[in-house]
């Protein structure tokens, strides 16, 4: 990729934190800072790009690139124009260290391995988690991996969820809010799901392929709109569905401070009480929120303090979108917004983070 030429240059857990009780308590402090993780940060290794672009467009996919951005299209949807930075990673370094940024898990977005044939497919997955893996050994200090996986087939999804397992650096697997529009308790993915929950790592979720259709074409709505409620749906089919159910140890993160889910959870909890499709739970659905955990891109300090509250502190962490136009250029004084002790600030900026991703 002749624009990006010399754009890249090729633990034991923490001791578990008491669980804070719902709520903030004291006056934020900014002295003794945590280190700080950012766990919704999207990252496209120059390898994935050409794949898509070569390789892929015999399935649709298309990439362009010019010395300032670049673009992508495939059948699943396509992003762009983008700035390089997504790329590059001394840039993605610079911008860390000007936000306060200690560390980035990384992660894939739109589009992911889900939309050509099946051997494409693994290959894409294997592709950026090796490329994102690399970025991990050559900064491990500032760089962990959130693999992606093949889902639209069972098999090949369970083959690179062991061999990603693996690699350097990987600390969780990162999944669609659906899979090709369909839904997360679908029978297809509850091998892959029991095995995630065996080998032990933490699931991170993301919008695509998000619902609205040509009513949210307008004004930006299938983002502004469509990533939230796609958030939402996604939760409540995990909840419904009986996958968080069957699948006890299995720990979620919801992007967007969970989207529309947590706001519409007294809804979905009437309907557990009034309606025989929701009742196949043995306990009411708003139970199920300390199942999940929730990143800060909420653009709402109001929105976090509810979560705070109803949630508790202790599962929240820390995200930037990086680098959309959507996300936070500033994600670490953004809680500034909040009123939070120093014990808590820090559960948030990072140490709920390095918990979770055995860090």
């Amino acid at each position: 990729m002749a624009a990006l030429a010399g754009g890249l240059a090729p633990v034991a857990p923490v001791a578990a934190a008491a669980a804070p009780a719902p709520g903030v308590a004291g006056k934020t402090s900014h002295v003794a800072r945590g280190r700080s993780i950012d766990i919704h940060a999207h990252y496209y290794p120059e390898s994935y790009c050409d794949l898509v672009g070569g390789e892929g467009a015999k399935f649709g996919g298309k990439f362009t690139c010019d010395s300032t951005s670049f673009s992508f299209q495939t059948p699943a949807g396509g992003l762009g124009p983008l700035p390089l930075k997504f790329i590059r990673i001394d840039e993605r370094l610079a911008d860390m260290d000007a936000s306060g940024v200690d560390m980035q898990a990384l992660s894939l977005s739109v589009p992911m391995a889900y939309w050509a044939e099946r051997n494409f497919n693994a290959k894409l997955a294997k592709t950026w988690n090796a490329a994102a893996s690399a970025i991990h050994v050559q900064y491990p200090d500032r760089f962990v991996v959130l693999a992606t996986l093949p889902m639209l087939n069972t098999s090949d999804a369970i083959d690179e969820l062991e061999r990603a397992s693996e690699l350097p650096g990987v600390r969780g697997i990162y999944i669609g809010t659906n899979i090709n529009n369909q839904d997360l308790d679908d029978p297809l993915f509850e091998p892959v799901f029991a095995h995630i929950e065996q080998i032990g790592l933490p699931v991170f979720l993301h919008p695509q392929q998000t619902v609205g259709g040509a009513r949210l074409g307008d004004y930006y709505l299938s983002n502004l709109l469509g990533n939230p409620f796609d958030t939402a749906i996604a939760g409540s089919h995990l909840i419904l569905g009986g996958v968080m159910d069957r699948h006890p140890q299995l720990n979620v993160t919801l992007p967007h401070a969970g989207g529309a889910l947590p706001m519409l959870m007294g809804r979905i909890d009437a309907g557990w009480t009034a309606r025989p499709e929701t009742r196949l739970l043995a306990q009411k659905p708003s139970s199920y929120l300390r199942r999940f955990n929730y990143d800060t891109v909420s653009h709402s300090g109001p929105v976090l303090d509810f979560l705070i509250q109803n949630v508790g502190v202790d599962r929240l962490v820390l995200g930037s979108d990086y680098c959309f136009d959507m996300g936070y250029e500033q994600p670490v004084t953004f809680l500034d917004r909040l009123n939070l002790s120093t014990e808590h600030r820090n559960l948030i900026l990072g140490g709920n983070a390095a918990q979770l991703l055995k860090i």
